[in-house]
């Protein structure tokens, strides 16, 4: 089994910034990809970034492209960021960290095989 723990999260004016964390334990993987979602109560869960597990291939959802940064810890490999900067108020939401063991279907939740409980970001207006 994998544990994935999202840390980092908290409340931030507009155009604050935050970065998340995500440190997975347990098995290890050497494939596929490390993803991060949000959802709002009421809604479904989005996509939002993806990184490859090597940490070259990273992929962003239109709404936090060139606002937010993936990244891997080269080294440790256990370790993936979200950079987020110039937030929004529609940024609030509970974010996951998702790992998908094989593959690079990045967009698709149901392709993701392991989840962390989450942790809120509110960015007031």
């Amino acid at each position: 089994q994998l544990q994935l723990v999202e840390s980092g999260g908290g409340l931030v004016q507009t155009g604050g910034s935050l970065k998340l964390s995500c440190a997975a334990s347990g098995r290890t993987f050497n494939s596929g990809v490390t993803g991060w979602f949000r959802q709002i109560p009421g809604k479904e869960r989005e996509f939002v970034a993806a990184v490859s597990w090597g940490g070259g291939s990273t992929f962003y959802s239109d709404s936090v492209k060139g606002r937010f940064t993936i990244s891997r810890d080269n080294a440790a490999k256990n370790m993936v960021y979200l950079q987020m900067n110039r937030l929004k108020p529609e940024d609030t939401a509970v974010y996951y960290c998702a790992v998908q063991t094989t593959g690079w279907d990045r967009r698709n939740i149901d392709a993701y095989d392991y989840w962390g409980r989450g942790t809120q970001v509110t960015v007031s207006s």
